[in-house]
Order: structure tokens, then sequence, then C-alpha cells
């Protein structure tokens, strides 16, 4: 199996989530198959859907050897380790942990869509990708990571310290 790029998302509101989140980081970089090879700053941001506590939210480059489906299969393991439960589309969760991008491949299933459907719509996403990955071409649209960033309105995005 050939060596491949991948761009993930983490999010929580739960919890002790910076903890969650950082230890959430620490497991995948232990996962075979799997190397963190660079992460952003996590940023403070307001919640979509019901009302709920902000969420901590960043993102991480990772290089894999499986394929897309595994790697699912991986992100969602991590994210039962640390209780995320899916009651409500939306909703408040201690561990979010999404597949944005991988190489660049467009892929449409039921189960799996990358690019992320929703990732150009969302500051939360696009802003702490592009401090990570700013050249990295979309490939739906064909635009830079940075210039969708710059696109959306990123008021409700506020980038925390490091500890």
């Amino acid at each position: 199996m050939k060596l491949a790029r991948a761009a993930l998302a983490l999010g929580s509101n739960l919890g002790d989530s910076r903890t969650i989140l950082e230890n959430a980081l620490k497991i995948l970089d232990k996962t075979p198959g799997i190397t963190i090879l660079s992460r952003s700053h996590w940023y403070q941001t307001a919640p979509v859907g019901p009302p709920q506590p902000d969420y901590i939210n960043g993102c991480a480059l990772l290089q894999v050897e499986m394929t897309p489906q595994q790697l699912l299969q991986t992100i969602l393991a991590v994210e039962t380790q640390f209780g995320r439960v899916r009651k409500e589309r939306w909703g408040a969760r201690t561990l979010d942990l999404d597949l944005l991008l991988f190489d660049n491949l467009i892929l449409d299933t039921p189960k799996l869509k990358i690019p992320h459907p929703r990732m150009r719509e969302r500051a939360f996403v696009l802003v702490p990708l592009a401090e990570i990955a700013p050249d990295w071409i979309e490939p739906v649209t064909g635009i830079a990571i940075a210039i969708l960033a710059q696109n959306l309105d990123s008021t409700g995005v506020r980038r925390l310290e490091r500890d």
C-alpha cells in the first residue's frame, strides 16, 4: 500500500476539550500506519447547530499507509474511545474527528465523502487547515486552502495559545 497524505479536523466541546484533543492526537500518532506530520494551533469557535458550549477545533496533517475507508474506521474507533455518542446532528460532543482530504482524491460513497462535503463552508475547519496546509489544492474547486479560508467570515474563530 502506498503512502498518502490526509487532512483531519478535530473538535470537542464536552469535558476537558484540550486534553481530549491532545490525547486523540497521541493515540492517532501511535496507530500503525499513521504518522502525524503537523498540527495547527487550537481555536475556540462558536458552535453550529443547537445551543451548546463553544468548541475547541484544530487540524492535523497525517501520513497514512491505509485506504481512506481504513482511516475512517480508525478515527471512528478513536471517537468511541473518548465516549462519542451520536444522538443529534451537530450536537455537543466529546470528540469529533473528520477526514477532510486524502491526497487529491474525490470520493463519494454512502459512508465517506472526500473532500469533506461542508469543509469549504466552515471557517472553524479552513482557518486551522490553512495554518498547516495553505497550498493544498482542494480537488473539487481547484483552489488552495488558504484562498478558501480567506473567502470565509472567520470572526467566530479565535486562536488559542499553546500551553
